[in-house]
């Protein structure tokens, strides 16, 4: 019997599928990611494409092949034989190789996939940046991504400040410098916080960026409603934008605090009792409220915040006008921030700091493209100290135990145990605040409290330390005292 031809035997026919199925999907080279999913780079018209070998999009190509030898459609059951081929193939025989989501590093290369029909990407290096029809690695496209635009020569990242509402130069430098950190593909990056009243354009501005950098059909998300959802939207994108929140929750803000220096999650897959699946990512996010929302210590540390002034009513634009405007000059900022990309690969491997704050590697970075950006030498330093330092004055004010902390330093110092500390703390304060939710009920809740606040005590010359004691029942001991010489750097 001829291939493909129907007959009496529905097995016969239905595995002549399969083997044409196979033929058909040849041509696809097939590999496999360091965590085992199957992907296959297939040719489309003049360039190549790279899908997981379930997805719907390698399914629709293998499909595409077979109508336009046969002009029929195979049997479901020798559609799923030929994937399952596919993919064990893919497992045993194929290379591994990483995937990426909109950015790669590779050789001291930066790629960033345009996201177009023609599976373009923009390959930056220490010198300049152009347009290539294929990276040295490979990308995935998740339901969403949007393309960039094509980035044009001769711009300035100036004409980005037309299109946000900062209240300060030093807002602007940390603006600028969070994106130039999300355009390179290795963080940690910190979690940027836009706060301001009702109509300061919070949501616009995080459009704006998202545009810039990842367009997404979701540009902005509701808050997630828990760290699986959160991690999934983190791993279909570059940045990730939670949009008007109220308030950030203790698992929302462990989570941020994950997605910015590098973190994982594991839930179990469906249907299988023992299987789990893993989530890893680090992300640049973006949050935005009307209330200040990073309160906590250990988010602080990981977080740029910017205030944004309220917009008189003779200074408002229509959206349709600012995204008219913003859509004709996207183009000349993206290539001058391409511009100043590269100038930071090359300025990198010499630039030192005189002392290394938080997420010492995104300040590197962003001193290091100084030089592209236009800036003089120390110009985002300076922005960022000053903004750790207001976020260190946050994190104490809202620590309920910061006060009397500070009023027992005023006089003296403090040795003992947590129980005898809070004790002490408890007299320091009226019932009001003793009646408080986050007041420490314990002495547990009261060292925990202590650890996170420490960093930000010792930014005011204020020592916390903890060890036990050499008695026989290895007492987990507290000291507080006040020490001039302590640097006000965080590691």
């Amino acid at each position: 019997m001829a291939e493909g031809r129907e007959d009496n035997g529905k097995g016969n026919a239905q595995e002549n599928q399969v083997l044409r199925l196979l033929r058909l999907g040849g041509e696809a080279e097939l590999f496999r990611t360091p965590d085992d999913e199957a992907y296959a780079t297939v040719p489309v018209n003049d360039h190549l494409e790279d899908w997981p070998v379930r997805s719907r999009k390698f399914r629709q190509w293998l499909l595409r092949r077979y109508y336009s030898e046969t002009e029929s459609a195979p049997r479901a059951q020798a559609v799923h034989e030929a994937l399952a081929t596919f993919e064990t193939r893919a497992t045993f025989d194929g290379e591994v190789r990483p995937v990426f989501v909109r950015t790669a590093e590779w050789n001291n290369k930066i790629y960033i996939d345009l996201v177009n029909d023609k599976w373009e990407v923009i390959e930056v290096d220490d010198s300049s940046w152009r347009i290539v029809s294929r990276a040295p690695v490979r990308f995935r496209r998740a339901r969403g991504m949007r393309p960039l635009v094509y980035p044009a020569r001769g711009g300035c990242v100036e004409d980005l400040r037309r299109f946000v509402n900062l209240g300060s130069e030093e807002d602007w430098v940390l603006l600028v410098a969070w994106v130039m950190a999300a355009l390179r593909p290795r963080g940690p990056y910190p979690v940027l916080a836009l706060h301001g009243e009702h109509g300061s354009a919070k949501s616009t501005l995080a459009k704006v960026i998202r545009a810039l950098l990842d367009p997404n059909t979701a540009g902005v998300r509701a808050e997630p409603r828990d760290v699986r959802d959160l991690m999934i939207a983190a791993s279909n994108g570059l940045v990730v934008s939670l949009d008007n929140l109220s308030h950030i929750p203790a698992w929302l803000s462990d989570a941020l605090c994950s997605l910015a220096t590098g973190g994982s999650f594991g839930t179990r897959e469906l249907y299988t009792d023992r299987e789990e699946i893993l989530f890893s990512a680090q992300r640049p996010a973006i949050i935005n409220g009307i209330e200040e929302l990073a309160t906590r210590p250990d988010l602080l540390d990981r977080t740029v915040v910017l205030y944004l002034p309220s917009i008189p009513s003779d200074q408002r634009r229509s959206e349709a006008e600012l995204w008219s405007d913003f859509d004709a000059t996207l183009p000349r900022i993206l290539g001058a921030l391409l511009d100043a990309l590269a100038v930071g690969l090359a300025r990198l491997p010499n630039t030192k700091l005189p002392s290394h704050p938080r997420l010492a590697d995104f300040a590197l970075w962003s001193t290091a493209v100084e030089a592209g950006l236009g800036w003089p030498s120390g110009t985002f330093l300076r922005a960022y100290q000053r903004n750790l330092a207001s976020a260190n004055e946050v994190a104490l004010e809202a620590s309920v135990i910061s006060a009397p902390l500070q009023g027992l330093v005023a006089t003296g110092s403090f040795e003992g145990t947590a129980t005898d500390l809070l004790h002490v703390l408890t007299d320091r304060v009226d019932e009001q605040v003793r009646k408080q939710r986050g007041w420490p009920r314990n002495s547990r809740a009261l060292g925990g409290l202590l650890r996170r606040v420490a960093p930000n005590l010792r930014a005011i010359e204020i020592d916390v330390q903890f060890w036990r004691d050499s008695t026989a029942r290895r007492e987990r001991m507290i000291s507080v005292r006040r020490v001039p010489s302590i640097a006000a750097e965080s590691s």
